[in-house]
């Protein structure tokens, strides 16, 4: 807000400036001849006067009068000169020639010489000089003010339109951070009262839509782990009872209720993982011990796939300050998306980077990922095409869960080519 009032304040600004130096002067020269004829009524008198001093002394004294004059009408210049000396333009010429008095206007459309005829191609000129240094100043300091007062009425109109739009831009920030109860607060009689009316009731429908889908997803969810627990159950205990022809079929019915389960679970910790910001927890884990926890869970099917895993760390950010839940869920995800793509190593590194953050990254040499799908595959149940066959598994909940568990935390989760040939999972926290 603070850079939109300045731009207005530097548009008006340079508007009244321009307008200062463009407007008078073309104003004057489209009513030249209005401005002229009221100069030379303003200064006939003492034009006259000035003739009547040269026109009553010989013509011999005319420059000791003229003399005379300029050091009482000083600091005026008053000066007698011949028609050649006073560099005429046509016009002027004839009407000095016919009797009339002559004025060059000046700044603002006030005159600055003006000129009488006194006799015999002699003339007498009244000259204005430019204002002294200190009246500039104040004409200039006259105009600062003006400029100051301009801005200290704009600052009295932009105040409540200040202060409103800071209210709607935080109240917009923390319903994109999963509060959605706030609304705004704002009066009815605020400039921007029906704008924040739409708003308050855009965010009631948003905030019962999402509590509606959140509410729904839950209550199947939770529904449909009863029957499937029970089918689990049964189909275990008709083990004994089917032929030993059947039991390879009865098994894989079983695997895939369990999958089933385990699709349901997942769906049920991507709801709650919606407002994580307000789940997590700040405190100074090991990142040595939370990944190697995380890791031991693997460590035997690696092994048994004979994938060659690296650990690398950065001493100087052994301790850091995380939500050790939400980071250890999101590491497991990237473990185990890395485990289904590689082919024979992974690597996990951790380093400090530059503003005290904490960069987290798992890498592998599969097959990678497309730029064009950098950014898609962590959306809701989406997966690669080459992916889709079940003998990677997964159900596309991965990624999403690990990004919003990262950027519950204020980080940021990404993927970039590996150096090794396959895909980089990079995790970005912020310190403290």
């Amino acid at each position: 807000m603070l850079k939109l009032l300045v731009r207005l304040y530097l548009l008006i600004i340079l508007a009244y400036a321009g307008a200062i130096l463009v407007i008078p002067d073309t104003i004057v020269s489209i009513f030249s001849g209005r401005y002229s004829a009221y100069n030379l009524d303003m200064a006939k008198g003492v034009q006259s006067l000035l003739v009547q001093q040269f026109r009553q002394a010989p013509r011999a004294q005319w420059p000791a009068v003229a003399a005379e004059l300029n050091g009482r009408f000083a600091p005026i210049e008053i000066k007698l000169l011949t028609l050649d000396q006073a560099k005429l333009s046509g016009a002027e010429r004839q009407r000095l020639l016919i009797g009339q008095n002559v004025v060059r206007l000046g700044d603002w459309g006030f005159y600055q010489t003006a000129l009488a005829p006194i006799a015999d191609g002699w003339l007498v000129s009244l000259y204005n000089p430019p204002d002294p240094l200190d009246i500039n100043v104040l004409s200039w300091g006259v105009t600062v003010l003006i400029g100051a007062a301009l801005l200290g009425c704009m600052l009295l109109w932009v105040w409540p339109h200040w202060r409103d739009l800071e209210r709607l831009k935080n109240t917009a920030r923390r319903l994109g951070r999963g509060h959605l109860s706030e609304r705004t607060q704002i009066s009815a009689h605020s400039n921007i009262g029906e704008l924040a009316r739409v708003f308050d009731t855009m965010a009631g429908d948003l905030e019962r839509h999402l509590n509606q889908q959140r509410e729904l997803l839950n209550a199947v969810s939770h529904e449909l782990r009863t029957p499937l627990t029970r089918l689990d159950f049964g189909l275990v205990l008709l083990f004994d009872e089917v032929p030993a022809a059947s039991r390879k079929r009865l098994m894989e019915l079983v695997g895939h209720v369990r999958e089933l389960d385990e699709l349901v679970l997942e769906l049920l910790s991507y709801g709650r993982l919606e407002n994580a910001e307000q789940l997590r927890e700040r405190v100074e884990v090991s990142l040595p011990e939370l990944l190697d926890s995380v890791l031991g869970s693997f460590a035997e099917e690696l092994d048994s796939r004979e994938v060659a895993w690296e650990v690398h760390f950065d001493a100087a950010v052994s301790r850091f300050v995380l939500d050790p839940r939400l980071t250890a869920r999101a590491v497991q995800n990237l473990v185990r998306n890395a485990m289904r793509y590689c082919d024979a190593r992974l690597r996990l590194q951790v380093s400090l980077e530059a503003d005290g953050g904490c960069r987290l990254s798992v890498e592998d040499d599969g097959i990678g990922i497309p730029p064009a799908e950098r950014e898609r595959i962590f959306q809701p149940f989406y997966r690669l095409d080459r992916s889709r066959d079940r003998s990677t598994g997964g159900f596309g909940l991965g990624l999403a869960i690990s990004r919003r568990a990262i950027e519950g935390q204020g980080g940021t989760l990404t993927v970039e080519p590996s150096a090794l040939g396959g895909a980089q999972f990079v995790i970005r926290l912020p310190a403290g």
